[in-house]
């Protein structure tokens, strides 16, 4: 397998991660080598000459001069949703592959749309889905698929955070529209979706602000779901309450299967199994087992960087490449469009209105 040569467009806020955390066990593995780094801010880039061991002179505030004086196979992107599809086209016109934060876009025409640019170019574009690619969500992910607890009938998620006061989550995202949908929730729904094990027919939303928040956009959500496999989902989320019971990477699924219920919660998975009414005394208390979790050596957007670069190498499509990941951006602006309405909405259709624009635009 070569090494492919990449820039990565972002380099503060998460793009610091990036910098620090998931790159470099790539790098070290021989999969990629980080050839420039880009970001409007000099002092975040600052990251890659830290952590990645860029020279000043492979640095960059300008995106298109970073492009024009470094060749490489793909690059990332990992710079506020607004600015997605910039970058994109700029990569696109040096025809590089692309490997982006999620959402694809801040807006379903635009996912829409460079769905449709990437199609037309004939590159590959894969979506850092990092929540879904996590030990924990892995592991549940594996207990259901097993089909040792029979049918699975409903899913439940809860993710609630204290982020209310400006800057606690990132400063951008306290400007704009419909934050925890298009920055958290797109994480959680698409989860709900995987252990669904099937596309969403309908999702019926509520998001609100309440008057304590300093985000400017509706930081909370209660949403319901439901499968073309009969599956159903509730999902609670909340960035602005008193305390975060769920915050990031610790949040609560519960699974109600046939022979089982699966509870996870703050990384610890748990089964408790079914047994017959006649066997059970009203007041005994349940007994539940660990699941000990899945273990390999990489996770999230490390274990994807990997996924998207063996995609490039002539393997499997990454299970999240763009067009599939139409399908997670449809969930958000979907229920984003059932609280804006008050009516449930068919994902589905949803979805395909905007492709069908895209096409006769």
């Amino acid at each position: 397998m070569k090494t492919y040569r990449m820039i990565q467009v972002g380099t503060g806020g998460h793009g610091a991660g990036w910098c620090e955390l998931y790159l470099p066990p790539n790098v070290q593995d021989g999969l990629i080598e980080v050839v420039a780094a880009v970001d409007i801010n000099p002092d975040a880039l600052k990251n890659a000459q830290a952590f990645l061991g860029l020279d000043a002179s492979q640095c960059y505030t300008d995106i298109q001069r970073a492009f024009a004086e470094n060749q490489a196979d793909f690059c990332t992107v990992v710079v506020p949703p607004a600015h997605h599809e910039e970058v994109v086209d700029a990569a696109l016109a040096r025809g590089m592959h692309i490997l982006s934060e999620k959402p694809i876009a801040d807006s379903m025409a635009a996912s829409v749309r460079i769905a449709a640019k990437v199609r037309r170019a004939g590159v590959k574009m894969g979506v850092t889905m990092s929540h879904r690619f996590d030990q924990d969500k892995t592991t549940l992910r594996d207990e259901l698929r097993s089909g040792r607890h029979g049918a699975l009938d409903y899913l439940v998620c809860r993710f609630t955070c204290d982020c209310r006061k400006a800057g606690s989550w990132g400063k951008f995202r306290y400007r704009i529209p419909d934050p925890l949908m298009v920055e958290g929730a797109v994480h959680h729904l698409d989860i709900l979706a995987d252990l669904a094990g099937a596309e969403c027919d309908s999702i019926y939303a509520q998001t609100w602000n309440p008057r304590w928040s300093e985000f400017s956009g509706d930081s909370q959500a209660l949403v319901t779901m439901q499968f073309n496999n009969g599956t159903r989902a509730v999902y609670e989320g909340a960035k602005t309450n008193a305390v975060g019971l769920n915050d990031w990477g610790q949040e609560y699924f519960r699974a109600e299967c046939e022979r089982a219920t699966l509870t996870l919660d703050h990384r610890r998975l748990e089964r408790i199994s079914y047994e017959p009414a006649s066997q059970r005394a009203a007041s005994r208390k349940v007994q539940s087992e660990e699941v000990h979790l899945r273990s390999q050596s990489k996770w999230s957007n490390t274990w994807l960087i990997e996924k998207f670069v063996r995609w490039l190498d002539g393997g499997e499509a990454m299970e999240t490449n763009v067009e599939a990941n139409l399908q997670s951006v449809a969930l958000i602006f979907a229920a984003i469009e059932s609280s804006r309405t008050g009516q449930p909405v068919r994902v589905q259709e949803f979805l395909q209105s905007f492709v069908e624009m895209e096409s006769s635009g």
